[in-house]
């Protein structure tokens, strides 16, 4: 196994595209970090020139004390593991596990010897003889994870793994990744868009956009205390709900209405006094039986969805607009803010509903650049 650590690492295709800028990460021994952001924020990039397969523009790259700029793929003892398994159709599962070892002319008995093991650790010894053709994708991908396993890498490099199975089968897979990595310990960068993912299985998660790394930290300190409205925009499902608020007198006001602002939050704020924007979690509400409620808003219910758990409300205040900061995308369509409500809750839609926010768990941030105005986690 082997520390991972990128030195101002950049990227600039021919065409003057910065595809990575600046990256500047440490991942340790035996970490599992997760890559995430949206489609050509440089995630994919990096990992690929980590692989070898893109040389980088600037900086450097190491795996354990070995600057690996100018080292071939095949001489960084790394494993990848693909979206699309890149199986060999006409090998069956034993030989698909082993030839890597072929390739590097392992003796054939400690060759039948990892097989086995591999097989075993993943669940795959009925299915040795079988072809590719013959297994789910599940099992598929099992076999790919095989096939980086025996070959004992100093690292895996995982590219979207799961994004070819189906919604059940992505569940079951995260959870054989984390117990995988718990037995075997190999530092890995995983890459994915999908942050449920990236929350359920990285020990740290390095949330980047535009070829720049936002934030990187455990996934309930992203979750908790994002550093910005994109980190608190792309972490959490549904996405976290913006608007425009001004501050002034022990109060925020937006539209008609105004909200009680706590003594404690305001001096957790580097400015208590002005314009900002203010960020509420959907749980961050509760539906309360008093219009008199000092902080209740009322709201037109759009959409209710219930799911058993839980009851996703879809809500509009009036004169207020939700702002659009690349969230849920299907609450931005609606141009609606969105509450996670007790499932017992059965508004229907056009109801009105009141609604009180717990301002205490609020976050707050700067309306220019964006930057959390919070000076502690919250």
């Amino acid at each position: 196994m082997a520390a991972i650590e990128f030195r101002g690492v950049t990227k600039e295709f021919a065409d003057g595209t910065i595809a990575v800028n600046d990256l500047n990460l440490s991942i340790a021994d035996g970490e599992f970090m997760i890559f995430v952001g949206p489609s050509g924020c440089g995630k994919t990039t990096a990992l690929r020139m980590l692989a070898g397969l893109e040389k980088p523009t600037a900086g450097e790259i190491l795996i354990g004390d070995t600057v690996v700029n100018d080292l071939d793929p095949v001489d960084r003892d790394i494993a990848m593991v693909f979206q699309n398994y890149a199986l060999y159709p006409h090998m069956t599962v034993r030989a698909n596990i082993g030839f890597p070892l072929e390739t590097q002319r392992v003796p054939k008995k400690e060759r039948e010897k990892r097989i086995t093991e591999a097989a075993s650790l993943l669940g795959l010894e009925e299915l040795l003889d079988r072809k590719p053709r013959a297994l789910s994708g599940g099992q598929r991908q099992r076999v790919a994870m095989g096939r980086a396993i025996v070959r004992h890498p100093r690292s895996f490099l995982m590219d979207e793994p799961l994004s070819n199975l189906d919604a059940k089968l992505r569940v079951q897979m995260r959870a054989e990744l984390v117990k995988l990595h718990q037995r075997l310990r190999v530092t890995t960068l995983y890459v994915t868009h999908d942050q449920v993912e990236a929350m359920t299985l990285g020990q740290r998660v390095a949330v980047l956009n535009h070829g720049v790394v936002q934030q990187v930290d455990a996934p309930g300190v992203l979750y908790n205390s994002p550093v910005n409205l994109f980190v608190a925009s792309f972490i959490g499902s549904p996405a976290m709900n913006f608007l425009r608020v001004r501050s002034g007198g022990g109060r925020l006001a937006f539209g008609n209405y105004t909200l009680p602002l706590a003594d404690a939050v305001a001096a957790s704020l580097r400015r208590s006094e002005g314009e900002m924007i203010l960020g509420l979690r959907p749980e961050h509400f509760t539906v309360t039986t008093s219009a008199e409620t000092d902080g209740a808003v009322p709201v037109t219910v759009e959409i209710a969805e219930q799911l058993g758990s839980e009851t996703l409300v879809y809500f509009r205040v009036e004169g207020v607009a939700a702002e659009t900061l690349g969230g849920d995308s299907e609450a931005e369509l609606r141009g609606a803010f969105v509450a996670r409500l007790d499932p017992r809750t059965h508004p229907s839609p056009g109801q009105r509903l009141d609604l009180a926010v717990d301002i205490e768990r609020a976050h707050f941030f700067d309306p220019v650049d964006g930057v959390s105005l919070k000076g502690t986690g919250s």
